[in-house]
């Protein structure tokens, strides 16, 4: 008799896992709570004329191996390049920028510190080092607590390949699973542009300063990636980021999976302790062998679970685990391009460099003072700003002449009552990225707004965070969410999670997908 499957949610992850069952002759269905297949990773028109990727906005922890098996190439994606990967741009009217390339970016990084461009072999050996470890784990379900005779052996073989490292190496590991991002940058470089634009990575979706433990592994989680073949390089989806789960979305219905939009569910069946199947909010109830949920897992369990249903250690522990990014989110379409100060004035910037994401936040002192204004305002005064103009390499989001751009923004304390501040706060964006790139304002045509509770009410992100809960050493690896149950499986019978909520976090990779449909395999 033919399984049957119920995926809640119909964000990326859930797009993967679903191809991957249907594969294997599991009648699928998804269920998304929207009009529009994709969760965060959709496109859409935001001002007439012009769309632009809503909430995530940029490719390069898609894994490889994720695009192969659902060939998403043959279902219409194409990944291009950053011809620059990003910018910073400084208050004197400089500005770094990382270059492709290795000896170009030492020539960059030689204009502030000679030291620290003959450094950054070293920096790179060692982070790609770790990257490379962590890749091998990214598509393996974490050793499970508790678990049987294969989890054990999954150790083993972990804790084989972490032998086989130098002591010096085991040493970088403990450093990046341990330091704050200002205390490992310290080891290799001294100036601080140059330590600022490294530590960018290492706040991005954490809401925290650089001096954080544990904000260096922050920084290796955006480290890992690859587009087209090429590790460490950020990519765009022509199309915008909805072209990757549009692709997903094609490839799951050539394998028989049904799709149903406009489906929010309400909870989850539980009958004899076995999860039964979903009760949508209209009250209709849907009866499967298997449910998968691609949510929160504090949506999951805080809303969809009844508390009666699971194990009262468990329940007491999800309901303290730890979500808030500090993310506030804008797409702005533009008359024209930005005209950046320090790319007028420095003879070395050309054209390129505004296809590649341009940071206001050029020291860790400045994003250390935009977390404190957070803490102490509600957000900051001058906040760090990620602007991405995808339309310089995408001629299909914008009119011809004019451009959409992406503002990824931090840090807004997910608690402040963003219905009454959410206006104010857009206008602090655009006037801090006004004093870098005067006339910015002025070419604004429209603008779409995504506060922390905007990104929950719309995506599900619960306090704004884009990586489904907090990546700290509590909710990594075979913690994540909750030890005991890092194996894709929850507390219940017939019940899995294949979100960003489990290993290895969030980001669009794919990843939880692909591992929570093998275990998911593996069982039925």
């Amino acid at each position: 008799m033919t399984k049957t499957a119920l995926i809640i949610g119909g964000g990326h992850n859930g797009l993967v896992c679903a191809n991957y069952l249907a594969e294997a002759g599991i009648k699928t269905r998804v269920l998304e709570r929207r009009d529009i297949v994709g969760g965060a990773a959709v496109t859409e028109e935001f001002h007439p004329g012009f769309k632009n990727s809503v909430a995530s906005y940029t490719v390069s922890l898609l894994n490889p191996k994720v695009i192969r098996d659902l060939k998403l190439h043959d279902h219409g994606l194409k990944i291009v390049e950053r011809r620059v990967n990003n910018l910073w741009p400084h208050e004197d009217g400089n500005y770094i920028s990382f270059v492709v390339g290795g000896e170009n970016l030492k020539k960059e990084i030689a204009l502030f510190s000679q030291k620290d461009a003959d450094n950054l072999d070293r920096y790179f050996r060692d982070t790609e080092m770790v990257a490379d470890l962590i890749r091998d784990f990214l598509l393996e379900t974490p050793p499970n607590v508790g678990g049987g005779l294969r989890d054990i052996f999954g150790a083993l073989k972990m804790g084989n390949r972490l032998r086989k490292l130098s002591l010096e190496d085991e040493r970088i590991v403990l450093d990046i699973f341990t330091k704050s991002v200002a205390d490992f940058l310290d080891l290799y470089f001294e100036n601080e542009y140059v330590k600022g634009a490294f530590a960018f990575d290492g706040v991005v979706g954490n809401y925290a300063d650089c001096k954080t433990p544990g904000s260096a592994y922050v920084l290796m989680h955006h480290a890992f990636g690859e587009v087209n073949g090429k590790k460490g390089v950020w990519g765009h989806a022509i199309g915008g980021m909805g072209a990757i789960t549009q692709a997903m979305a094609s490839a799951a219905r050539e394998k028989g999976v049904e799709i149903s939009t406009d489906s929010p569910v309400a909870s989850v069946i539980v009958e004899g302790g076995k999860a039964r199947g979903v009760r949508l909010e209209n009250g209709e109830e849907l009866r499967a062998d298997i449910v998968a949920a691609n949510v929160n897992p504090a949506l999951l369990y805080g809303k969809m679970v009844a508390t009666a249903d699971m194990p009262e250690d468990f329940s007491r522990r999800m309901k303290h685990y730890k979500n808030g990014s500090g993310t506030f989110r804008m797409n702005v379409a533009l008359s024209e391009l930005p005209r950046f100060t320090c790319l007028e004035k420095q003879d070395r910037a050309t054209a390129d460099h505004l296809t590649g994401g341009i940071v206001i936040a050029p020291t860790m002192a400045y994003m250390d003072q935009a977390y404190r204004d957070a803490q102490e305002k509600g957000w900051s005064r001058e906040p760090i700003v990620e602007m991405l103009i995808p339309s310089t390499l995408d001629d299909t989001l914008a009119p011809e002449g004019q451009h959409v751009a992406s503002l990824f923004c931090q840090q807004f304390d997910p608690n402040v009552d963003w219905d009454k501040h959410r206006e104010e706060a857009a206008d602090a964006i655009i006037n801090q990225v006004e004093k870098f790139a005067p006339g910015f304002k002025a070419s604004i045509l429209g603008r779409q707004i995504m506060s922390p509770l905007d990104l929950e009410r719309t995506f599900g992100l619960v306090a704004g965070d884009i990586m489904h809960g907090n990546l700290t050493l509590d909710q990594m690896f075979s913690a994540r969410p909750l030890l005991g149950n890092g194996n894709y499986r929850a507390p219940i019978k017939g019940l899995y999670m294949c979100g960003s909520g489990t290993h290895p976090g969030g980001g669009v990779t794919g990843a939880p997908g692909h591992n929570a449909a093998r275990e998911i395999i593996r069982d039925n």
